[in-house]
């Protein structure tokens, strides 16, 4: 089992910037891909980007250049950097961990980030 914790939303006024972090401990495998989704009311929940265990990214077309991710491996912590945020922007973000080769996945509670215009 791998339990994660976030932190860091908020409400934010647009342009402004956020950093969110989720914590992942327990069974970790050396070989994952962590990453930052997000659903807004009513809405599917969507990727916004991931980050393997090898340090490749991959992002929404709606968050490039405005979003960052990145990990710290001894940590098992995996960060989204959010700048220049929109209104639209607006949902709860969810970090996941999938351990590469299988086909499970594990969840965080989310964290609300509102950005107000």
């Amino acid at each position: 089992q791998v339990q994660l914790v976030e932190s860091g939303g908020g409400l934010v006024q647009a342009g402004g910037s956020l950093r969110l972090s989720c914590a992942a401990s327990g069974s970790i495998f050396s070989f994952n891909t962590m990453g930052w989704y997000r659903q807004a009311p009513g809405k599917q929940r969507d990727l916004v980007a991931t980050v393997t265990s090898g340090g490749n990214t991959n992002y929404a077309d709606s968050v490039k250049g405005r979003f960052t991710i990145s990990r710290d491996n001894v940590k098992n912590t995996v960060y989204l950097q959010m700048n220049s945020l929109k209104p639209e922007d607006t949902a709860v973000y969810y970090c996941n961990y999938h351990p590469t080769y299988t086909y499970q996945d594990f969840w965080g509670q989310g964290t609300q980030v509102t950005v107000s215009s």
